[in-house]
């Protein structure tokens, strides 16, 4: 199965390449390139076997999300939020998974971890009220997995320390409204847009908490790294993009300046930053590997050191993402006014960059939380887990 992932993604390159302008100015994947990717799977790597899904460990879906990366981030980006989101169809029953999905189930999602509204206690279930933003891949998708702050016949329910006791529905996108808000300057392909529900009544068995174990039994599937086997795929999208820089950057390097008869490649500033760059990428991507493979492996093995490994996988991912924003804002200055024109596609992969590299997932803060985690100091540092 991993071979066959990887395999499909790698045939779709052309048709991501082909489609580059329009993913771009369409602010979403083209409709056939979307329905390609799931008739792959490529969008619900992490859905179970038992529900038809591939079920792939976390270091063979990295390779895919780099892979596609390389050529498109807002694709790439699809795949990786896509297969972390519908990762959380294992926390709810098949039979549940089948009225949400179909018989045999086509599992493809998008959401959001914010809490964009609430779940209110009834008879049989909960109604949501809401609205959620960055649904990157909303357009493809068919329900979507919204995090809520629970509500009973008391009010918000909160935790001892007042913080919002939340819960997880998992809605069909026809039941509310799509608003087209997603206007940036990258990442315009992922079409992470918002959606409104309001007083939908959503089945107890549609819905799950994000803390409790799984229905179905699977390393990939536990709690306390679930986050972390999603990041990993954040991580491939940046240094895959990373690596799409490169290649960019090569064809400027080798092709002409707009001011001089000598070649990029053969100045030695030049040389030095692709060195330079390349070991920078090359670090990276060898640790969130190492990382993320030693934490996998407990989990497998489920040995008591899994927390301990978790803190270098979250290390890494954060360090590999910031350094890929690195690269690229070198290539991009090492270009000169080459870097600034669409023709070459350096540009594009420095506003995709810049844009994915403010995901949670790539901020300072989990430098900060590592290194608590690593002293023994009380963890204070903004978290997700």
């Amino acid at each position: 199965m991993a071979k066959t992932l990887l395999q499909s993604a790698k045939k779709l390159l052309p048709l991501i390449r082909a489609n580059l302008d329009r993913i771009d100015s369409e602010c979403q994947l083209p409709p056939e390139l979307a329905e390609a990717m799931s008739q792959k799977g490529l969008f619900g790597m992490y859905v179970p076997k038992a529900l038809g899904g591939p079920e792939s460990d976390p270091i063979t879906a990295f390779h895919v999300v780099e892979a596609i990366s390389s050529v498109d981030g807002s694709t790439g980006w699809c795949s990786f939020n896509g297969t972390a989101l519908t990762a959380a169809v294992s926390r709810i029953t098949i039979a549940a998974a089948k009225e949400l999905f179909g018989d045999p189930p086509e599992v493809s999602g998008s959401g959001s971890a914010r809490s964009g509204g609430t779940a209110t206690v009834v008879d049989g279930g909960y109604t949501v009220t809401g609205r959620w933003n960055y649904l990157s891949g909303v357009d493809h998708a068919k329900c979507l997995f919204l995090n809520c702050d629970l509500v009973d016949e008391k009010g918000p329910v909160t935790t001892e320390t007042g913080a919002p006791v939340t819960r997880v529905a998992i809605v069909p996108i026809e039941d509310g409204t799509v608003h087209t808000t997603w206007i940036t300057m990258g990442m315009r392909g992922t079409a992470s847009n918002d959606a409104e529900f309001t007083d939908l009544f959503v089945p107890a068995s549609h819905t799950y908490v994000r803390t409790e174990p799984p229905v179905h039994e699977n390393p990939l599937y536990n709690p306390q790294t679930a986050i972390l086997c999603s990041w990993t795929l954040a991580a491939a999208n940046a240094l895959g993009m990373a690596r799409g820089a490169m290649n960019a950057f090569m064809d400027i390097a080798t092709t002409g300046s707009t001011t001089s008869p000598k070649l990029l490649r053969d100045r030695t500033t030049v040389q030095t930053t692709v060195g330079e760059c390349e070991a920078i990428i090359g670090a990276g991507r060898s640790y969130v590997l190492s990382a993320v493979g030693a934490m996998w492996e407990s989990q497998v093995a489920k040995t008591p050191d899994l927390m301990d490994k978790a803190v270098h996988a979250r290390l890494a991912i954060a360090h590999a993402i910031r350094q890929s924003v690195k690269v690229v804002d070198m290539l991009f200055y090492a270009a000169g006014t080459g870097a600034i024109h669409r023709s070459n596609g350096l540009e594009r992969f420095f506003r995709d960059l810049h844009v994915s590299g403010q995901h949670i997932s790539g901020l300072h803060s989990n430098y900060e939380l590592g290194g608590q985690l690593l002293l023994g100091a009380e963890p204070t540092a903004p978290t997700y887990s």
